[in-house]
């Protein structure tokens, strides 16, 4: 089914087995309470993933989930519950047990509901949802991918290969008088490649998705390419020497590397740790953060992407939000709460993982605008240097900005050439602080190829990232040598 030929009614209460009516008596209830706002999170998921290893799909599975959540707030406080069992009566304790933040009785008035609201963004229409293409397509994807990983080089000894796929629709209902739901669709295909030689043993991964159908993945031969970047990391890490360690001139490649910039960054600015104070960036709103090179943007509205969304968790339309405008920070990314504390717009970034948890502010695509140098420029200006291409883990403390990132693909430059690939090499520094030594910036801006999922509070949600290339003078390097 089209997403354009959706009727609003997909959204009803009634598609849940609840009646409008019942649901509107409930948050009434709520808020006889003394509570300042409420809502229901009514959410439906299918779940899909199949596992390549060995040469055989060892794991399939195919799962339905189904729940509700309520919150309440009062001044600072949330009450939340939730209930794997859309039911009327489970849906009517979770309000009562949500409503317990406020011992009060209050004589809030619930908003008469307006009529069922499609979101005015399509950015990610389909025809035939992941979730719907028939497992045996997605089988012999996979041992297309195995033997052509097998076949790149003798050397790789081992391939593993996921499909992993969702169809999700969520309806919210406020005690605003808003009742608003989405279809978000969602699929990724991931390739890992284990090379072996001369007792040493390495691996390389590559992957993409998106908000997109089945078909995606063979348009442009997108699984080939995955697959021999994936294979071609294994090898290049097969060859690779240890990192020298020091203090140097990094130059970080387009799109993946982006992840730097989400971490060491782009958490720092979620409202919530502004409003708390424990963010490097409080209070700096206005001021100069990073190099005046430096724009960064968090936008939820690119078509198709994984951290696209036509609405957030909290039924708010998607943005595009300007954090960092030459070098100067202009803004946090909010949610309802927070952004009615400190009194600032809604950014439509309310995001949560599923009807267990309460939205929180969280990244959509973060990505720092491209500049007017050629890459091999920008090469050319390092004498002693590292080009990363690729990262692996990291952590970042969002308290102070440091971080330490693992790079899983990177190259030594020498006298302004890409030269020997390395391996084990970490990158050590404090985001606002490398912001600053950001000197030169590719004209090359690429979005990851969507593989990516963010962690915060114990929720993970999907993500996007990208950059140019960029150029950080005199940054820290962990290695070995």
């Amino acid at each position: 089914m089209s997403k354009e030929t959706i009727a609003p009614e997909i959204f009803l209460p009634e598609k849940f087995g609840i009646a409008s009516h019942s649901l509107e008596k409930t948050l009434t209830g709520l808020l006889r309470r003394k509570v300042d706002y409420a809502d229901l999170y009514l959410e439906y998921i299918v779940s899909e993933a199949l596992n390549l290893e060995e040469g055989l799909v060892k794991n399939a599975s195919k799962s339905i989930t189904q729940g509700v959540g309520v919150r309440a707030i009062a001044g600072e406080k949330t009450g939340y519950a939730y209930s794997d069992e859309v039911s009327l009566e489970h849906i009517r304790l979770a309000a009562r047990t949500a409503g317990y933040i406020s011992a009060e009785a209050g004589s809030n008035a619930l908003v008469p509901f307006k009529s069922v609201e499609k979101p005015k963004l399509n950015l990610y229409p389909i025809d035939v949802y992941p979730t719907d293409v028939p497992v045996e397509a997605k089988i012999r994807l996979l041992d297309k991918i195995d033997t052509m990983a097998r076949n790149y080089d003798h050397r790789i000894k081992n391939v593993l290969a996921s499909f992993t796929s969702e169809y999700r629709v969520i309806l919210l209902i406020t005690s605003e008088g808003l009742i608003i739901g989405d279809i978000q669709p969602l699929c990724r295909l991931n390739v890992t490649c284990i090379a072996e030689g001369s007792g040493n043993r390495q691996i390389g991964s590559y992957g993409g998705g998106g908000r997109v159908e089945f078909s995606y993945f063979f348009d442009e031969n997108r699984y080939v390419l995955y697959t021999r970047k994936a294979a071609k990391q294994a090898i290049t890490n097969l060859e690779a020497v240890d990192t020298p360690a020091g203090a140097m001139d990094i130059v970080l490649g387009p799109g993946w590397p982006g992840i730097l910039l989400h971490e060491a960054v782009g958490h720092g600015l979620e409202a919530d740790f502004n409003r708390k104070r424990t963010s490097a960036f409080t209070d700096m709103i206005g001021k100069k953060v990073a190099s005046e090179l430096c724009t960064v943007i968090d936008d939820g509205t690119i078509p198709r992407r994984r951290g696209s969304i036509n609405i957030d968790d909290e039924g708010t339309e998607a943005q595009r939000t300007v954090l960092i405008e030459k070098g100067i920070l202009k803004g946090y990314l909010q949610d309802r709460l927070n952004a009615k504390l400190m009194k600032m717009p809604l950014t439509g970034n309310g995001r949560r993982e599923s009807y267990a948890h309460p939205p929180i502010p969280r990244m959509t695509n973060t990505f720092m605008m491209q500049g007017d140098t050629a890459p091999v420029d920008i090469i050319r200006s390092v004498r002693r240097g590292l080009y990363a291409v690729a990262f692996g883990g990291g952590q970042v403390d969002i308290t102070n900005g440091k971080f330490v990132f693992t790079a899983s693909e990177a190259y030594l430059i020498e006298d302004g050439k890409v030269t020997t690939p390395v391996r084990g090499a970490t990158l050590i520094g404090n985001g606002p602080d490398i912001l600053k030594r950001v000197s030169m910036v590719g004209n090359d801006l690429e979005l990851d190829a969507g593989v990516g999922t963010c962690g915060k509070d114990g929720q993970s949600v999907p993500v996007g990232v990208g950059m140019p290339t960029i150029k950080i003078d005199g940054m820290t390097v962990g290695g070995t040598v």
